[in-house]
């Protein structure tokens, strides 16, 4: 008897077509229509922007030394950096950030955004889905019940249907988790349902040998074996032909087609080869995992992609996991890796994108879960808060040289036209063509709105 030995992709119901196929003898149209779908009803709006690209700093970037400095505040708040002028008349930032400094009349920034919570991993759930996590403040969450809320990239495969070679949302170079590899809550499709998933990544851009995992077919399967297993596959479709009518069920046809054409077709595989860069322009992001990340985020819109979230990656023998968690040693890991790091390749994201003629069809939000306590504690470090912080925003319809949002004297609490996260991915999706009251549905049916936020039109 012959077996499956694949999961696949689960439907809205839980059952992975393993089980579909299983129990599929028995298996009638009504049976199938009286499965809940997880459809979607969007409201376009005249957003100009094809793709987006989350520009990620897990841990959280400080506001007092980006885009927040507060240089009559005492040291203890102000840090040791000083100001520099933007292009941006009246605009000041932090000084390590020279590069970015010269492109803020691309750039709009808020300098109020709240979460009101302070743990990496319910704040990020809120940063990615819109919907503060139950409870607030829960540091080490995992992805169950009740926090299931979509994020960004599964709504975008919901939204868009997906219909290209390359699928609408990627997240890359891996997975966001806190120690003991605890993956945040509000990186996958939630309720959606798994086929909604962001396609995840897991690759170093920058090592030499760079191969997207699962992107090359196998060498133990040679062409012939591989024909005649995409046969068996169209085979085992026919059987279910009656049900195509079924969304969900032509939604993994689809899955099954951009799996074959990432594999065998030259267009997937290409989008993921930087070897095609010059050395130039490699150089110019940076060598490091996450700058050539970045890269290859611009390379994936090229392709189509709807949306690329790439998340900032632990440096081995860094202070605090070379990352933005900064509670040792803040000012000395900004200085010597982060600001460097990241000024270097965001400032060339933009530039790049606006040199190929994508910056107005590209947004690129640059963020992290939370910012840092105005005051700094007693190992030099500063800590989670999520009261108060910073997000830039560029391209794709956004209004350069702009300034939303102001805190107060310590840039510890907003003072007035605070944003919420529901109100930044209203934006964003306003900005993609989705107004914030297009629907998705959940489990049940029910229709949900993809933000209960408002858009911030004072950015656009």
């Amino acid at each position: 008897m012959f077996s499956l030995h694949d999961n696949g992709p689960a439907l809205c119901d839980g059952l992975s077509r393993r089980e579909w196929l299983r129990i599929g003898g028995g298996l009638t149209l009504p049976a199938l229509l009286a499965s809940r779908a997880c459809g979607s009803s969007p409201v376009k709006t005249a957003g100009r922007a094809k793709s987006v690209i989350l520009f990620g700093l897990t841990g959280g970037a400080p506001q007092h030394e980006t885009w927040d400095p507060k240089p009559e505040a005492s040291e203890n708040i102000r840090g040791e950096f000083a100001t520099i002028t933007s292009r941006t008349p009246g605009l000041t930032v932090g000084e390590l950030m020279p590069k970015t400094a010269l492109l803020t009349d691309r750039i709009a920034v808020l300098r109020a955004v709240v979460t009101g919570d302070s743990a990496h991993s319910t704040s990020g759930y809120q940063m990615l889905t819109g919907i503060p996590h139950q409870p607030m403040n829960k540091e080490s969450a995992t992805a169950k019940a009740p926090n299931l809320a979509p994020c960004m990239g599964a709504m975008v495969r919901a939204l868009k249907d997906d219909t290209g070679k390359i699928p609408a949302a990627i997240s890359l170079p891996e997975h966001i988790w806190n120690d003991g590899n605890f993956p945040w809550p509000g990186q996958n499709a939630g309720f959606l349902g798994r086929q909604f998933d962001p396609w995840l990544i897991k690759c170093d851009p920058s090592a030499n040998t760079f191969e997207v995992p699962g992107m090359q077919p196998l060498s133990e399967v040679p062409a012939v074996r591989y024909d005649a297993r995409r046969t068996l596959l169209e085979q085992m479709d026919s059987v279910l032909g009656p049900l195509n009518d079924s969304r969900q069920i032509a939604k993994y046809d689809l899955y099954t087609q951009q799996a074959i054409g990432l594999v065998a077709g030259d267009e997937g595989r290409s989008a993921f080869d930087l070897n095609q860069e010059p050395d130039s322009v490699r150089d110019r992001y940076g060598r490091s995992r996450y700058a050539q990340s970045v890269l290859l985020s611009r390379r994936l819109v090229e392709a189509g992609v709807s949306l690329v979230q790439i998340n900032w990656t632990r440096i081995k023998g860094k202070e605090n996991q070379g990352g933005w968690d900064t509670h040792k040693k803040h000012s000395e890991s900004l200085k010597s890796f982060l600001m460097p790091m990241m000024d270097q390749c965001f400032s060339a994201l933009i530039e790049d994108l606006e040199e190929r003629g994508l910056l107005d069809e590209t947004l690129v939000v640059w963020f992290g879960e939370f910012g840092h306590t105005p005051k700094f504690n007693g190992n030099a470090g500063r800590d989670h808060w999520g009261n108060c912080f910073s997000v830039a925003m560029a391209g794709g319809g956004i209004q350069g040289g702009t300034v939303h949002g102001v805190s107060d004297k310590h840039a510890a609490f907003p003072v007035s036209d605070a944003v919420a996260p529901r109100d930044l991915i209203a934006t964003i999706f306003h900005c993609l063509g989705f107004a914030p009251e297009s629907e998705i549905h959940d489990p049940f049916g029910r229709p949900l709105p993809i933000s209960r936020g408002e858009v911030i039109h004072e950015v656009l």
